[in-house]
């Protein structure tokens, strides 16, 4: 088999998770990378390979990974699955030869970094949340630096000299739409509200807005425009709950278009993963935040960055019912000067430049 190093080139490998929260970074990094002349390749599981179109101008490879099982044969497989994509690893990197390999968290990120780490190849991890994931954190000793979305990402207390705040890497096409101006609002124009809840997040929402917005006098009603995610197992019922409302309600199961929707909502409203916080931020969109009720509570501690400037509200899932939130939206409708302020502090906290800097600190190893 002939060496698909060219060796005129560096060549950086990264490895993430199959959701879109690890692949998106990932994919921003490869197109920055490889406009700066470098060599790119991405691993992931079986569930990235969906984001790859035919366009898509880096190999993406599929290797084996799983989570961590349960009970003794769970983990049994586990291991087996991990140790398998070890060895897949090791066989590209022996090819690729790269000169760096990044990893953006997620367990199928765990098999590339462990086989860079003991082939003694370069490594970054990069850290996303406010506190380091599981992965990251059993490959966090062996790894050459620690690349940062946030300055006080917890569980770095020890490795305090590998980190650097590089900030989370996004879409080109998020970036463009940094400088939108917020939409035009008053007490009487329609009023967009965007609702994303993620692969595993958004069957809440279906649960509760369409309540929500009942609640609200009917006005109110008339003037929303409603755009949601919705699994494809609640996208019936939503629909049909949405139809006793007087709101215009758009509703999917996979929105290719979310730059656009985010530059023309008044409004955001969604769990608070980290790549969903910064791409609101950087568009500068107020949000409210219900974070998974994980126990950690990593998504929460993502939220707080953009609610304690006051560029949105965070709403525990506990709290997060069809009453409480109706009154905070009719709260917020009436005084629709406090959105327009909202946006300005939410964009205040983006991080515009954060593939660049993540780029430039993946060149200074290589």
């Amino acid at each position: 088999m002939t060496d698909i190093n060219d060796n005129k080139k560096t060549h950086v490998l990264l490895a993430a998770g199959g959701s879109g929260g690890h692949l998106f970074p990932a994919m921003a990094l490869a197109k920055q990378l490889m406009k700066e002349g470098c060599d790119v390749r991405i691993l992931t599981d079986h569930r990235g390979a969906r984001f790859k179109g035919e366009d898509t101008p880096y190999p993406i490879d599929i290797i084996n990974s799983a989570t961590l099982g349960g009970g003794l044969i769970g983990k049994i497989k586990t291991i087996f699955h991990l140790g398998l994509g070890v060895v897949q690893s090791a066989k590209i990197i022996k090819k690729f030869k790269p000169d760096v390999v990044v990893g953006f968290g997620g367990y199928p990120a765990f098999p590339p970094l462990l086989a860079a780490q003991k082939m003694n190849v370069p490594t970054i991890l990069h850290e996303a949340n406010a506190i380091l994931g599981k992965a990251n954190q059993m490959l966090a000793k062996g790894a050459t630096k620690l690349a940062l979305s946030l300055p006080a990402t917890k569980g770095m207390d020890v490795l305090q000299d590998k980190c650097v705040v590089t900030g989370l890497p996004i879409r080109d096409e998020i970036i463009a739409a940094q400088n939108t101006p917020y939409p035009k609002l008053d007490d009487k124009s329609d009023l967009n509200i965007f609702i994303m809840g993620g692969s595993q997040g958004a069957s809440i929402f279906s649960d509760v807005l369409p309540d929500a917005i009942s609640m609200l006098p009917e006005h109110i009603q008339a003037r929303l425009n409603i755009v949601q995610h919705c699994r494809e197992e609640d996208l019936q019922r939503t629909e049909e709950a949405y139809k006793k409302t007087k709101a215009t309600a758009t509703l999917k199961t996979f929105f290719d278009d979310v730059p656009d929707q985010l530059k023309a909502c008044h409004l955001f409203i969604g769990r608070s993963g980290a790549s969903s916080v910064s791409e609101v931020a950087i568009v500068g969109r107020p949000a409210i935040f219900v974070p998974m009720n994980h126990a950690d509570m990593q998504q929460k501690v993502n939220a707080d960055v953009v609610a304690d400037v006051g560029g949105g509200w965070v709403m525990l899932q506990d709290g997060f019912t069809a009453k409480a939130l109706s009154t905070r939206l009719e709260t917020l409708i009436v005084q629709p000067d406090t959105f327009k302020t909202a946006a300005t502090k939410s964009a205040s906290v983006g991080q515009p430049n954060a593939t660049k800097n993540l780029a430039k600190l993946v060149k200074s190893l290589a």
